[in-house]
């Protein structure tokens, strides 16, 4: 009969969404015992979602594998839960309601019930990628690691104010009409404006003439593209060098986009020699030896390489792996991200609270930068 009961308020909050703290057993202490992790994520080979998600739970299982030597012990259950799973029904299968955490899941619309599900049994859920749902403002179990467009733009904004006080922005129009990054140039310009700080707009197709009166000579430049294709942006390598070779004590630094990591393999001197930031949320290092190592144990254990993606999913699951298990462990129920102790590999995390009594958003950010000197540094917000 208890079985029963218990099976009936598990289907009354996947059902009906009520909420049924009164009957989630008791849990010892996160601290004092293994973790019980849930995954609740397409796992399998059919799509590209599968294979990602399955690089993604890899990486988790590497964090779980080298936290061992700091004494801390992972029990996985994992779930395949498909785009059209009823994830209502993973929810009635056994240990799903013993887990500490689940990371899951992949679509918008598993959301809600598995935000139910979490708050029926005092279960923290980490939503690792993109998603639509508006859980997270009213479920304080809830964190969402992604950071919309929108928001990536506020912060990239905030940031070019702060690093380039006494600069001279020069916004290029590089004539790309299916360009998304207008918003982002025009809120910028707003601003500055605001602001007060001049500032000048130019063409790439403009004669050099009229190209090189955008500049300062008394001021250091920065530039802007309004686009965040390569094909555009080699050519304003071309304009801004020809710039050089006639006024070679221009300063020029650059501000450019997320997109642009992907060129790095291309376009690495040219980012160092015009001293360039991006903004981004992480930062695939491939030259970092932490890096090297997880590229090298994930090929060893699964036998094959990680998948040629900007971030890498594995990493991503290693990443928050370490972060939450290390949270959970040392702070047991306690742990609300907002602090971390340790760097990441390639992902930063800072959540906060989004309202009162709502879930937590990862709100780091950071600033990609590319010395002259050579050097890649990463600045922290």
């Amino acid at each position: 009969m208890r079985h029963y009961l218990r099976y009936l308020v598990i289907l009354a909050v996947v059902l009906f969404g009520f909420n049924t703290n009164i009957y989630s057993q008791s849990k010892t202490d996160v601290r004092k015992r293994a973790i019980r992790v849930g995954v609740m994520l397409p796992l399998h080979d059919v799509d590209g979602d599968g294979r990602r998600m399955v690089e993604y739970y890899r990486g988790l299982l590497m964090a779980a594998d080298d936290l061992k030597n700091e004494g801390i012990s992972i029990d996985f259950r994992a779930w395949n839960v498909n785009i059209d799973a009823d994830i209502k029904q993973t929810l009635l299968q056994e240990g799903a309601n013993q887990c500490d955490i689940i990371f899951g899941p992949l679509y918008t619309k598993q959301v809600a019930a598995l935000g139910e599900f979490a708050k029926a049994y005092n279960i923290k859920v980490v939503i690792p990628f993109s998603i639509n749902s508006d859980e997270v403002q009213r479920n304080q179990y809830i964190y969402q690691v992604y950071q919309s467009p929108e928001e990536l733009n506020a912060k990239a904004i905030n940031s070019f104010l702060d690093r380039f006080k006494g600069y001279h922005p020069v916004f290029i129009d590089c004539n790309d009409k299916e360009s998304r990054k207008g918003k982002f140039t025009m809120a910028l310009r707003q601003q500055l404006e605001s602001k007060g700080i001049s500032h000048n707009v130019t063409n790439l197709t403009s004669p050099y003439e009229n190209f090189v009166k955008a500049f300062s000579v008394q001021q250091p430049n920065v530039v802007i593209l309004n686009t965040g294709r390569s094909p555009e942006l080699t050519e304003v390598y071309r304009k801004l060098d020809d710039l050089k070779k006639n006024h070679s004590g221009l300063k020029i630094s650059m501000f450019g986009y997320t997109d642009w990591l992907m060129y790095e393999r291309n376009n690495l001197t040219k980012f160092c020699q015009y001293d360039t930031y991006i903004p981004a949320y992480y930062y695939f290092n491939v030259s970092a030896p932490k890096t090297q190592t997880l590229l090298q144990d994930y090929n060893r254990w699964f036998k094959a390489p990680m998948q040629e993606s900007i971030p890498r999913f594995a990493i991503t699951g290693y990443d928050q792996g370490c972060f939450f298990f290390r949270g959970l462990h040392e702070k047991g129920e306690k742990f609300d991200g907002s602090t971390q102790p340790r760097p990441s590999v390639q992902t930063p995390f800072r959540f906060e609270r989004v309202a009162k009594k709502a879930g937590y958003k990862n709100q780091a950010f950071q600033l990609i930068h590319y010395n002259t000197n050579g050097a890649i540094s990463i600045v922290n917000y």
